[in-house]
């Protein structure tokens, strides 16, 4: 594991300060914007930006790359990034913070992709599944990071923005340094949302729920914790729990995924979820009571994304594979620029337990509809289904491609050694 790290370990490092600085901003908009006046609704909106320019650089990036270069890209981006974190505290009136969230989005998804192109260049058929796991808590872990760094000065002031603007900048190095530009990577043409309905319904839908689940989390907890009257401190302490429980949980429920019927986990994990979330609507918000159910909502939240692309799997072909995760990117990006807005609707009607009323009940949609598709379908044996891959929702969809690869590579070898397997293919 050491010398797989060894290889990558710049890329890791400036991944994760890209990472933390991200997190920062993300959890200044709701604490910030509440200290000039924006409403709810302002600071929904604001948030979604983000997805939505995410949204698009997913889809613009690699024809950027294939036509000036990773190197190009990724510095030219990243300098974007830097100037839109410093130009926040100047800028302070909601048009304004929203076109810069969209060209944040969109430049912090052109930078993943880059990232992510490398990280899989240089990755083996041996080391691609070390890599994309040291890649999860690499990226996991900055989040959580800069909520630690929000202690670090008033968010009244630029303090806070300038340090997650230096982060970035310091991000570069490492990774220019130590990466090769490498060949344009092609791109599959993505499988159409029908038939990629048709193949899974359950995920199709589900991860169009999720995306607005997850947005609500990243963007909207700290909106939420400032409406609710907590502390800077206390805000960035409740994030940090939602992030803490995605790394915790991911590894027991994907031992679970494979050795069970994927959807009854499914359904479980999100009945957690709704349970959860709906405490936490009826609970007020008692900080210790917070970060015990940021950890269990973080934690149901994160896993269902791989969840949801391994069931996927179940019933696709090899072929299909990185077509299908193109598609559902997609869907979980439609998902993610619409949950913060409702969010903040809810909440300026209801008050603040509107954010935790919204997310119960998202989790309650994919519960049940997972237990209805459960009605419609026969399950997968257990050993017919493929490896559960954890995967970031907060990754490009190159970190996703990734994991396909990963997954057929490592279900063909599994196939190739059983008795009287004639091919390499996945069972």
């Amino acid at each position: 594991m050491f010398k797989v790290l060894g290889s990558v370990w710049a890329l890791l490092l400036g991944m994760m300060l890209v990472m933390i600085g991200n997190g920062m901003q993300a959890t200044l908009m709701g604490v910030r914007g509440g200290i000039e006046g924006f409403g709810t609704l302002q600071l929904s909106i604001i948030t979604s930006a983000y997805f939505l320019g995410f949204l698009i650089g997913s889809r613009m990036t690699p024809e950027m790359i294939r036509r000036v270069g990773h190197v190009r890209v990724f510095a030219a981006l990243g300098s974007f990034i830097s100037a839109g974190l410093i130009a926040f505290p100047v800028l302070t009136d909601p048009y304004s913070w929203t076109a810069i969230r969209v060209l944040l989005g969109f430049c912090l998804s052109g930078v993943y992709v880059t990232a992510e192109s490398w990280l899989n260049n240089a990755a083996t058929n041996a080391t691609r599944g070390k890599i994309l796991s040291a890649y999860m808590i690499a990226q996991t872990s900055g989040i959580i990071a800069a909520q630690g760094l929000m202690n670090l000065g008033d968010a009244a002031g630029f303090l806070l923005f300038v340090v997650p603007s230096i982060l970035v900048s310091l991000s570069f190095a490492p990774i220019l340094l130590s990466a090769s530009p490498t060949p344009a990577f092609a791109t599959d043409k993505p499988m159409t949302l029908r038939q990629l309905y048709r193949s899974s319904p359950l995920a199709s839908v589900g991860m169009l729920i999720l995306g607005g689940i997850f947005a609500a989390q990243f963007g909207m907890a700290s909106v939420y914790g400032a409406r609710a009257g907590l502390s800077v401190g206390q805000i960035s302490g409740f994030v940090a729990s939602i992030f803490i429980g995605s790394m915790i949980c991911q590894m027991p429920i994907g031992w679970l995924s494979d050795r069970m019927d994927r959807r009854w986990l499914i359904l479980g994990v999100s009945v957690i979820g709704a349970v959860s979330t709906g405490i936490g609507a009826f609970l007020g918000s008692d900080f210790k009571t917070l970060l015990v159910l940021g950890l269990v909502m973080g934690g149901m939240a994160s896993p269902l994304y791989s969840l949801f692309i391994a069931y996927t799997n179940d019933f696709l072909e090899v072929e299909d594979m990185a077509a299908a995760s193109g598609g559902l990117v997609f869907v979980y990006g439609i998902g993610a620029i619409f949950g913060p807005m409702v969010t903040g609707q809810l909440m300026e009607v209801v008050g603040p337990h509107g954010f935790w009323l919204f997310l119960a009940a998202l989790f309650t949609l994919i519960a049940g509809y997972a237990a209805w598709r459960m009605t419609r379908r026969p399950s997968v044996p257990v050993d017919e289904t493929g490896a559960y891959v954890g995967v970031s929702p907060t990754g490009s969809p190159v970190a996703l491609a990734a994991a396909q690869e990963w997954y057929v590579e490592t279900a063909g070898e599994s196939a190739a050694a059983q008795p009287g397997s004639p091919s390499g293919s996945p069972p």
